[in-house]
């Protein structure tokens, strides 16, 4: 592993043909990025197709492709076995998260090196757009609870973008397959005595109709998460 501070954004994409293209431009207009793995989880849409066509336009650019669909947390770890910069974030193909906000984030890491930096939807007074109440809900209580049962206080644990040294979270030994993993990489975080910084972020929230993949019962799988991986039961 290069030992400079460097990032690499892994990119898992599921069916995301509408917002791929201009999702991934975003992230090579970015120069301080190192490199850019994409991860196709089986898609069955034009995804594949396009991100092939894209590898051409950025030598950062690489492609892995998963033959069978298990879910976000399976396609990151499959790319992080590839990582060879010395920080990593995961950054969704669907524009939810505004891709500039990468560059805020790293500025922050760039000074506290030995920490998570966290990207918040509810801190600050940042442009944000949550389309449905029922998620904002949800994601209040359950990072309240998370705060509570661990002891550390967040105010987004729901979030997708985190940044995060590369050896801290190869060492962590994921296990969840799908959306869970945001949970398990913070539980585990701070179990290890790990520091984490919350900083604002945008978030422009998709509806069911152009893609969105969070349903209810996610929402129930992240509460099981958080006492699955709580200080009490580890």
């Amino acid at each position: 592993m290069k030992e400079n501070f460097e990032l690499t954004v892994i990119v898992p994409f599921y069916n995301e043909e509408k917002f791929f293209y201009k999702s991934v431009t975003e992230l090579i207009k970015q120069k301080f990025i190192t490199e850019i793995i994409l991860v196709n989880d089986a898609s069955t849409d034009d995804s594949l197709r396009i991100a092939n066509e894209m590898l051409n336009q950025d030598k950062r650019l690489s492609l892995i492709n998963l033959k069978k669909n298990s879910g976000k947390g399976n396609a990151v770890k499959e790319a992080l076995k590839e990582v060879q910069t010395s920080h990593v974030i995961v950054h969704d193909a669907d524009l939810e998260y505004d891709p500039k906000d990468i560059s805020l984030m790293f500025n922050k890491l760039s000074q506290n090196k030995d920490c998570l930096i966290l990207g918040s939807r509810t801190l600050g007074k940042r442009d944000n757009q949550n389309r449905y109440l029922i998620t904002y809900i949800g994601n209040k209580y359950l990072t309240k609870l998370f705060s509570i049962i661990n002891n550390y206080h967040l105010t987004d644990i729901a979030s997708c973008y985190w940044m995060i040294e590369t050896k801290t979270l190869k060492k962590m030994n994921l296990s969840e397959k799908g959306f869970g993993i945001e949970v398990e990489v913070l539980s585990k975080y701070i179990r290890s005595g790990g520091k984490i910084l919350e900083t604002p972020i945008k978030y422009r929230g998709r509806t069911y109709e152009d893609g969105k993949k969070i349903r209810i019962k996610d929402g129930l799988n992240i509460l099981f998460k958080i006492i699955k991986f709580s200080k009490i039961f580890n």
